[in-house]
């Protein structure tokens, strides 16, 4: 058996796992694993999901082959899951256009409010809320088109994801691409893991940010930000 074909009837996913174990990566939930993936491998995985998601409906002991409603279900979610709204995974992160600060700005920029589309780690139940993004250049300042700020936020947060964590990675990546004086990130999410089932509490919503900078040193400066910010009723 040569090693081209060693490997020969095992499931996509397996051979994914495979790559990520050799190359010492870990594939959290909130990890993106795009590099791992081969052409064409998405619709292999997509058929591997949707084949397992039919044996949840079996097992859920759902007549999928006479329900008119279920008769589908099993693909649909698949490329719900592999093709929305954990698409951040598995596609690599979105081409931004970095231009120097030719100006020279040096004030306060805010960016928001961004519609946040997200999932629990938990229970795969969606997140949905807004961020609000606060940026301080310098001279040296990356600056990006504001389109592409909602494409990172898109990026990251279409993973499955706990608000902690996820506001952090967002956080990482654009003071990575921007390199700015100071950032601000703040993010107002209601969890259907909350309203949906457990204490089904319908109002309530989880607001947190992460400051870096200028934003972290300068109380002044953290105060202007957050009161530039959309007052709640």
């Amino acid at each position: 058996m040569t090693p081209e074909t060693s490997d020969e009837g095992l499931p996509v996913s397996v051979k994914i796992r495979e790559r990520i174990a050799s190359a010492r990566k870990r594939f959290h939930a909130n990890d993106n694993i795009a590099e791992f993936l081969q052409p064409g491998e998405l619709e292999l995985l997509l058929d591997e999901v949707e084949a397992k998601m039919q044996g949840v409906l079996d097992s859920l002991v759902i007549d999928t082959h006479n329900d008119h409603n279920t008769h589908n279900t099993a693909r649909r979610v698949a490329k719900m899951y592999l093709l929305e709204v954990f698409k951040g995974r598995y596609v690599t992160q979105p081409t931004i256009t970095e231009f120097p600060n030719a100006e020279h700005l040096n004030e306060l920029m805010i960016v928001g409010p961004l519609t946040v589309r997200s999932a629990c780690s938990h229970h795969f139940c969606p997140v949905i809320g807004k961020i609000w993004i606060g940026i301080m250049p310098n001279e040296q300042t990356n600056v990006i088109g504001l389109s592409k700020y909602a494409r990172l936020v898109d990026w990251i947060m279409n993973r499955p994801q706990i608000q902690e964590e996820a506001i952090i990675q967002l956080a990482d990546l654009i003071m990575e691409k921007t390199q700015p004086d100071g950032l601000a990130v703040v993010m107002e999410a209601s969890h259907f893991c909350m309203s949906w089932r457990g204490v089904r509490e319908m109002d309530s919503k989880m607001i947190n940010s992460v400051m870096r900078g200028v934003f972290l040193k300068d109380s002044a400066l953290r105060r202007e930000f957050l009161s530039l910010l959309p007052r709640k009723n």
